[in-house]
């Protein structure tokens, strides 16, 4: 009997801690795992919300890459910490895909994550070569549906986002083109600079520079509307596919069973970030966009994403590197 009052004594103390926890939140340095190395366009958008998420905390935001399995060892990574709101992770689109390429199924978004909030969107394009035949996105199709799986295309890897984009580009022109994976955008884009493919499908942030030097053209942009950086190209949706949207996206993630003090916090905070000049123009100055919203907002986008990614790799039977 004399262990009992210990117990319940026990037992106050935690939820008091766990309490306080709570309401001092943050009281030490956040970790925020990227799935992608050091350099790309998540490392750069993660840093930049960093910055300004530490500077509105107070505390130091330490990014840490995990690279590898098509970001699932960083995802892995994530879901095995403790929901304490001390690791978090900024995740694209290969978070919503993955549950759908990989086999067995290497994580649940419904049951282990827990979606803050979305951060903003990138155009994918559809670039060729300066001298290129295909100057138009309608001079593509017109050839490809002449010669079925004759054009190349180059992608960062099976099953990345823009692989997955250029596969919801052919399903809705009903056209078929010959895909050629590489490891990363930059091989694809020296190879096609060098002749040796007709087309890149990649995001904005790695074909900008080639393009103002003059090396590359872009044919189309998958985004919903025409890139600030890039006014005069047309988007997929205007040139005869009306609705077609197709961008690499970026949203901060917890594991599960964070708690709903700690997530409005973080959210909070981010929204802040959105407003800033800074957020505005590293994103803009790529040919993006922010993307606010609420929590709730972000879980429902995470949610069509993978239904979407599910149909497509189901029906295009598309298999991961």
């Amino acid at each position: 009997m004399k262990k009992i009052p210990l117990i319940l004594l026990l037992v106050a103390n935690f939820l008091l801690a766990g309490s306080l926890m709570a309401q001092d939140y943050p009281y030490k340095p956040i970790k925020v795992l990227i799935g992608y190395a050091p350099g790309g366009a998540v490392d750069l958008v993660a840093r930049t919300l960093g910055q300004s998420l530490s500077a509105s905390l107070g505390q130091p935001i330490v990014i840490e890459n995990k690279p590898g399995a098509g970001t699932n060892i960083a995802v892995k990574q994530l879901i095995d910490s403790s929901p304490d709101g001390y690791t978090l992770m900024v995740a694209a689109n290969a978070l919503a895909a993955n549950m759908s390429l990989y086999k067995p199924q290497p994580f649940d978004i419904d049951k282990e994550i827990t979606p803050i909030a979305m951060i903003g969107r990138v155009p994918v394009v559809i670039a060729t070569n300066a001298e290129s035949k295909y100057q138009k996105l309608s001079d593509l199709i017109k050839a490809a549906k002449v010669y079925p799986d004759f054009i190349t295309y180059g992608t960062p890897g099976n099953g990345s986002t823009p692989h997955m984009a250029m596969k919801f580009f052919e399903q809705a022109s009903g056209i078929s083109l010959k895909h050629i994976p590489y490891k990363g955008g930059a091989p694809a884009i020296t190879d096609l600079i060098g002749g040796q493919l007709d087309l890149v499908t990649m995001n904005m942030l790695e074909v900008a520079p080639h393009v103002k030097s003059g090396k590359l053209k872009i044919v189309a942009v998958m985004s919903a509307k025409r890139s600030p950086i890039f006014p005069e190209i047309p988007t997929v949706a205007e040139s005869g596919f009306p609705g077609f949207e197709a961008s690499v996206w970026y949203s901060l993630i917890a594991p599960a069973k964070t708690p709903a003090s700690i997530v409005k916090t973080l959210h909070a905070q981010v929204e802040k970030a959105l407003q800033s000049k800074e957020m505005v123009e590293r994103l803009g100055s790529v040919g993006g966009e922010v993307s606010p919203g609420t929590s709730a907002q972000a879980a429902a986008y995470l949610n069509s994403e993978r239904r979407r990614y599910e149909k497509l790799v189901r029906e295009a039977n598309i298999q991961p590197d």
